[in-house]
């Protein structure tokens, strides 16, 4: 295999938004917000659902499912002493899972970790999300 140069997975996703406000994906599939849902909204929305999908994804390589799960985040945005530039400075995130079967303490803490590290979004922000579970 030496000299075998192998190419990174990629994920990519659109979303287009209609004059009417109605959030479609790629496939089709709308979305309708109420207008109250704002960009930073949901932003923290995919937040919370990334992570847990991140954790569904790591669990089940694992053979421990996510049986129930919650959670919410909040985050400050104002500007970056960087750049001076608005942008999330902080970002917590809460979540709350039911996992079964219930892992070992270390291996929690590992998937946990793993679930951190690999949520997409989390990754994306400059300002790392600060997460807070509770799992039984």
């Amino acid at each position: 295999m030496r000299g075998m140069a192998f190419k990174a997975k990629e994920f990519r996703y659109a979303v287009d938004l209609d004059e009417g406000g109605t959030l479609r994906t790629e496939d089709e599939t709308a979305l309708e917000l109420d207008p109250a849902w704002s960009p930073e909204h949901l932003l923290l929305a995919a937040l919370v659902r990334c992570s847990l999908k991140s954790l569904s994804h790591h669990g089940r390589r694992r053979g421990v499912e996510v049986a129930n799960a919650h959670g919410s985040a909040r985050a400050r945005f104002a500007k970056r002493e960087s750049d001076g530039r608005y942008a999330a400075v902080e970002c917590e995130v809460e979540l709350d899972v039911r996992l079964s079967p219930q892992p070992g303490e270390e291996e929690l803490a590992e998937l946990l970790a793993k679930a951190e590290r690999d949520c997409f979004i989390g990754a994306s922000l400059t300002a790392p999300p600060t997460y807070r579970w509770t799992a039984g």
